[in-house]
């Protein structure tokens, strides 16, 4: 007959406890209610442009340029046909309409910010984790990283898109690599930090394979705080490509994104600034809405913080 490990049980029990508690704290929390609608929100902007869109964001009419929000004027559709048209949010100096590219726009921003997130955090948590756990290779990997945090990173980004052709994999790939080193430097801390406790030390001296040191007793430990981590991470890349689109090294100007917007209508600012004022105020919703989404993790995960909720 054999006998409950009541030590096991306990630890299990006590886990589970945690985890609600945890998750409970996350409804709750103010912050995460309000910054998750307006992201829900968004993403659903996004996954229902095609219906929300009034028309083709590509279409333009030149006898349509440079209307107010609300006026009525032709657009060309890709037939060659005229068609009566209201512009909501009016038009660019193209004749284009400004509501459908900004409603486009919100699908491009958000993979952006949702793709720089993975991509930094996946090789951030792989050099973290090598870095923290195997001394011999964390002077040379941490010199990198400061290196590359000694550049501003935009210079980094408007770099690597002058380098290689504009595109939406380019543009992550130029706006992740500034981050990566930020996520190293915070997994690393974690893992100097875990690597002491008495069930590490155990395992080591069980013989288990460093790999799954890391993966089963390190990274686990690590989620909370990455969790919050990427939030800002998202935030920071939808308003760098906004940045890249506006100075022009961005996507490419026929891509409908927020800064490339804003971008076609600086010139006519003063004589018509909606061309500016609806795609600022889309960016400016969404990362404030992501970076108090990752305010309230940070309130609920982080158990200094957990204690002052």
């Amino acid at each position: 007959m054999n006998t409950p490990n009541f030590e096991a049980l306990s630890v299990e029990s006590a886990t589970v406890v945690t985890q609600q508690s945890a998750w409970q704290r996350v409804r709750k929390n103010v912050s995460v209610r309000i910054g998750g609608f307006f992201l829900v929100l968004l993403v659903g902007v996004a996954l229902l442009a095609p219906w929300l869109g009034t028309v083709d964001p590509s279409l333009f009419d030149p006898a349509s340029r440079d209307l107010l929000p609300g006026q009525r004027g032709e657009i060309t559709t890709l037939e060659g046909e005229y068609i009566q048209h209201t512009f909501l949010m009016g038009s660019d100096s193209f004749g284009r309409d400004i509501y459908s590219r900004v409603i486009y726009g919100t699908q491009v921003s958000l993979i952006v910010g949702l793709f720089t997130a993975v991509v930094a955090l996946a090789f951030g948590i792989l050099l973290g984790l090598l870095s923290g756990f195997l001394r011999w290779l964390d002077g040379p990997l941490m010199r990198v990283m400061d290196g590359v945090m000694a550049i501003p990173a935009i210079l980094i980004a408007i770099a690597l898109v002058a380098m290689w052709r504009g595109s939406l994999l380019t543009v992550v790939i130029a706006i992740a690599i500034p981050e990566i080193p930020r996520v190293t430097r915070l997994v690393r801390s974690l893992v100097l930090t875990i690597r002491e406790e008495p069930y590490v030390e155990a395992a080591i001296s069980l013989g288990t394979p460093t790999w799954k040191i890391m993966l089963r007793h390190i990274l686990p430990n690590t989620v909370a705080p990455l969790v919050v981590q990427g939030t800002f991470i998202c935030a920071s890349g939808i308003l760098v490509e906004a940045i890249l689109s506006f100075l022009g090294v961005g996507l490419p100007p026929d891509i409908p994104t927020w800064g490339n917007v804003m971008a076609e209508g600086r010139a006519q600012f003063n004589q018509y600034p909606h061309n500016i004022f609806f795609p600022g105020i889309f960016l400016a919703v969404t990362v404030l809405a992501v970076n108090i989404l990752g305010d309230g993790l940070r309130d609920t995960l982080d158990p200094k913080m957990a204690k002052r909720v």
